[in-house]
């Protein structure tokens, strides 16, 4: 029999793409998966851009080319930032970019600190390089700095993980005070902090915040010692077939990871790159306006209907940006992976919410999406989820 290795022993499925291989039923409204509105792709955009670059530039396009990334791309995400090409590697996907970094960073037995709950994929892709996840308090108001102040008196950590606007999956944004002192804290334990921002683009609602890595740029203007590295990409706001994403950090870790990406796949597809190059100036902005007001007013009609039809005692994030909310049902005993079988069965799916937590907790939980369904098939859903709901809660409480 072949030895399967630790590292890959400790590999999981997702949660999500298991979900999705049972709502694909036609007649099953899906607030399950986390993608993009294919409706909203600027398809004849992107062919436009492919004609031309194929017509022009053809040998480029289509031959090896390095690792670090096209050339004009990298110099385009590096200058939003005041920073250097060099200090900008692409990824396929921002999941490539999670997995090169644990490749990089994460020995065993190192102590990763995530939020509760955290994007599953970046479990996932730390998971094999064997850390130890320490889950953080969190709010409403995301990261509590005052408590990871008082875990990290205790406790050595080597990296700190979060999505701190629109977070996936709660929809939560971390405040500007809390990302100030979040920052302070770290710096004073010699934390790295990999901030990813897939969502940061989709706000809807209220005043864009700073990133962290905008922040410490401000403190450090030097990159090369920051202690935030940031993970941004492409999918979300043009498509996420192209797989186009980067990684922006000190030197010292954006090096590793060029020859990380060597030993993985050499680089990410030209092509695909010089197509978002083409499409920077004129199409990114356009589309990121388009995106936001329609996942705005989905949101709307999905945070209404919860508030309308739910069981009491149901509580749901209401998030000024990104594509999920969070639904916590009451601790009555409901675990929601067990109750997605009733789900589906009233033709509905959402994602259970015990798969986000390192701690394995979270079984009374839910992520909810609204991006990919019409606000029609928005308001059908959640009736019949409510209906599930409110079979399973003790006593049956009434809607309200």
């Amino acid at each position: 029999m072949i030895a399967i290795s630790r590292a890959a022993q400790s590999m999981t499925s997702s949660a999500i793409r298991e979900i999705l291989k049972i709502t694909q039923r036609p007649d099953v409204i899906s607030f399950a998966g986390g993608l993009p509105a294919p409706e909203l792709f600027p398809t004849d955009e992107i062919r436009t851009a492919t004609d031309r670059i194929l017509t022009d530039q053809p040998a480029a396009a289509l031959q090896y080319s390095t690792t670090e990334g096209h050339l004009p791309l990298r110099r385009w995400i590096a200058e939003q930032d005041g920073l250097a090409p060099d200090q900008v590697q692409i990824t396929s996907g921002s999941q490539q970019g999670l997995d090169l970094l644990g490749r990089v960073l994460i020995d065993p037995d190192d102590v990763v600190l995530v939020e509760s709950p955290t994007y599953l994929g970046a479990l996932q892709a730390f998971s094999p390089y064997r850390p130890r996840f320490v889950e953080l308090i969190t709010d409403d108001d995301g990261i509590v700095p005052e408590a990871l102040d008082d875990q990290l008196r205790t406790l050595s950590a080597k990296l700190l993980y979060t999505v701190p606007t629109f977070q996936n999956p709660t929809g939560r944004t971390l405040s500007a005070e809390r990302r100030q002192a979040l920052l302070e804290v770290t710096r004073r334990h010699r934390v790295t902090i990999i901030e990813d921002g897939p969502y940061n683009e989709l706000r809807f609602r209220g005043e864009r915040l700073p990133t962290l890595f905008e922040l410490a740029l401000a403190d450090t203007p030097d990159p090369d010692e920051l202690n935030v590295i940031k993970l941004g990409t492409f999918s979300k706001v043009l498509a996420p077939g192209l797989r186009d994403a980067w990684v922006q950090g000190p030197r010292a870790v954006i090096d590793k990871l060029v020859l990380a990406k060597q030993a993985a796949d050499l680089h990410s597809p030209t092509l695909n790159q010089m197509i978002i190059t083409e499409l920077l100036d004129d199409v990114l902005p356009r589309q990121i306006k388009i995106i936001s007001e329609a996942y705005g007013r989905r949101a709307r009609v999905m945070i209404d209907n919860v508030a309308a039809r739910f069981p009491a005692g149901v509580t749901c994030t209401d998030p000024d940006g990104g594509m999920f909310c969070w639904v916590t049902l009451p601790d009555a005993g409901i675990d929601t992976a067990e109750m997605l079988a009733a789900a589906v069965e009233e033709c509905v799916a959402y994602v259970p919410g015990q798969p986000f937590f390192a701690s394995g907790e979270g079984n009374n939980t839910m992520r909810l999406s609204y991006v990919t369904s019409s606000e029609a098939e928005i308001e059908t859903g959640i009736a019949a989820l409510s209906r599930v709901i409110a079979g399973r809660l003790a006593d049956g409480p009434p809607l309200r």
